[in-house]
């Protein structure tokens, strides 16, 4: 008999949504009748909240090694633990409370798609109500995060709500959808930027800038796993846009976010092994491409979360960036 952590959920059976992993530990610990929830939160897919979570990072990062010189105290060219854990709580809050908000703007959308048709509102798990309660709960973890910072962050901070807000409505209207993704996921670029000076400056815009380019490229990759269902239900996608021209706009895409994190990281300052953490970026972006089949759901699968091990890569090479500062006088 199949175990019922491994059953695809359905409106007559509990289980596990289509694309979630069964082994997951929402699925070994919780009780049953959070499962729903959870699924709603995507606490059994992280990769999202790390993907929402490397631009607040990354600009914490640069915020403190830019501009870092010769006999700058070690502490000062590391990233506040203090802010880096906020940002982690905050990122997980708030990718939770966005993707009930979408399950609840995308129920008729995801009844007829079959990778989504196992979410709890389509396949009856929880009810509206039950949703929205669980979405305020969520977007108030998420407030009492960001007004630990400085009042400037939290007006801006607070203004990307307009973008959340549209994001789940774009599908339906243009084939740029990504785009406005990208715009809300990159956020964390000023927030974090600001949360360190309490203002905004060019390499917060520039690293900004790219973000938003890196994430159309990631989810385009993504949304080639829903391309068939979404062409018959009227969604749009950069996926369906690019088709088979997918790498080539990959390339553009990647190569332009990694021209603007250059850019970022030569106004900021910031010294060579932030760079060299950016090259290893690169190197990884080109395998994603170059490896990219559009017509395996499970390959694009795969490489879309391997841009965790992008957001690691440049977040490491900013903190040696910084560090670098400070210790080769000893060399």
């Amino acid at each position: 008999m199949t175990p019922e952590k491994d059953i695809i959920q359905s409106t007559e059976t509990r289980g596990r949504v289509f694309d979630a992993p069964s082994g997951h530990w929402v699925y070994r610990t919780l009780p049953n009748w959070l499962w729903p929830y959870a699924q709603l939160a995507r606490w059994d897919r992280p990769i999202g909240w790390w993907l929402l979570l490397w631009p607040c990072w990354w600009a914490t990062a640069l915020s403190a090694s830019a501009g870092a010189k010769v006999g700058d105290p070690f502490w000062s060219v590391l990233p506040s633990p203090y802010h880096l854990a906020l940002f982690l709580i905050g990122a997980i809050a708030m990718r939770g409370a966005g993707c009930t908000y979408n399950d609840l703007a995308d129920e008729d959308i995801d009844n007829k798609v079959a990778r989504t048709r196992s979410r709890p509102l389509p396949s009856g798990q929880v009810t509206r109500k039950q949703a929205k309660i669980f979405l305020v709960l969520q977007a108030l973890a998420g407030l009492a995060v960001v007004l630990q910072f400085n009042f400037f962050t939290i007006v801006l901070a607070i203004g990307s709500l307009v973008i959340v807000a549209i994001y789940p409505f774009m599908k339906r209207i243009t084939n740029w959808p990504q785009l406005v993704l990208g715009l809300a996921f990159s956020w964390g670029s000023l927030v974090g930027w600001s949360a360190h000076f309490g203002s905004l400056d060019w390499p917060a815009v520039l690293l900004y800038a790219g973000s938003i380019l890196w994430v159309i490229g990631y989810d385009t990759i993504y949304a080639h796993q829903d391309k068939e269902d979404d062409a018959l239900v009227g969604v749009h996608s950069t996926a369906r846009l690019f088709g088979s021209r997918t790498r080539e706009a990959l390339v553009v895409l990647y190569g332009g976010a990694l021209g603007l994190f250059l850019g970022a990281f030569a106004v900021a300052e910031v010294q060579m092994p932030a760079v060299a953490g950016l090259l290893a970026a690169g190197a990884h972006m080109y395998r994603q491409i170059m490896t990219l089949d559009i017509d395996n759901p499970t390959e694009c699968l795969r490489l879309f979360k391997s841009n965790t091990i992008v957001g690691w890569l440049i977040f490491l090479g900013l903190v040696f960036g910084g560090l670098w500062t400070v210790v080769k006088p000893l060399f």
